[in-house]
């Protein structure tokens, strides 16, 4: 026989890990563009994909709601927040906008670590491919990790955690434009090139330049974005549906 150790606080531990786990998966499957065909969240569909219990669930769903991922409605369950060309449009100005000053900060303040931490995250990315091997169709997942390290590196040094916290969300929410606009057959772009010529100018310590490649590399992406839905690419197209659905 198996007796529990009579910690009150054992049960909560495993209710927290579960619910840690589901969310982790929740949101990479969000950012990737997983669930686009599914409009709504329904506490039971979320427990039968991610086999948990409906408790961890219901929390990582409303951690996901706190984060602006997901949208709510009382008593109605959660749903998928629409995509448009007007909220991609916003998105940009305003990503462009706090993170041109988290960049000026963090050169500013720089610090030979910082430099070296730099150096590596473009190293890595560099040494990724971009796509899967076996389906060039699809984004590499290692590859997105790393591409989120390099940029998160960029601002690392702004000595704001609260501006880093803003350009995270604000960057969450570009991901999952990016990767549902990626999907299928996708423009020729010199994604390395790019963020090299970033990564040189702020290193140079020229806040200008550095500041005018990373938005002109923010602003390419929501360009491409905006083709897609002017060819009515299906993910991107169905935004408009679903926010009139109720």
């Amino acid at each position: 026989m198996t007796y529990g150790t009579g910690d009150p606080d054992e049960g909560k531990g495993a209710k927290s890990t579960l619910a840690s786990s589901v969310y982790h998966q929740l949101r990479d499957d969000l950012l990737r563009g997983a669930l686009e065909s599914e409009s709504k969240l329904r506490v039971e569909w979320v427990v039968a994909r991610y086999g948990a219990g409906a408790s961890p669930v219901r929390e990582a769903l409303n951690r996901l709601a706190a984060e602006g991922l997901l949208g709510r409605h009382d008593q109605r369950g959660f749903f998928l927040m629409p995509v448009s060309a007007a909220e991609l449009e916003e998105l940009t100005h305003t990503r462009c906008w706090l993170e041109e000053r988290a960049l000026r900060e963090s050169i500013a303040h720089r610090t030979a670590e910082w430099e070296e931490q730099l150096v590596l995250a473009l190293h890595r990315l560099a040494r990724a491919d971009r796509r899967l091997p076996d389906d060039p169709a699809t984004n590499n997942p290692e590859w997105e990790k790393l591409h989120r390290a390099f940029h998160r590196a960029l601002i690392s040094a702004c000595r704001s955690h609260w501006l880093i916290g803003f350009c995270d969300q604000l960057s969450d929410q570009a991901s999952r434009y990016r990767l549902i606009s990626q999907r299928g057959p996708g423009t020729e772009r010199d994604d390395i090139g790019e963020h090299r010529t970033i990564a040189e100018r702020t290193l140079d310590g020229d806040a200008d330049g550095a500041v005018g490649a990373l938005l002109n590399h923010y602003r390419m992406t929501a360009a491409l974005c905006m083709e897609r839905f002017n060819q009515g690419y299906a993910p991107l197209a169905a935004g408009k549906a679903r926010r009139v659905r109720k």
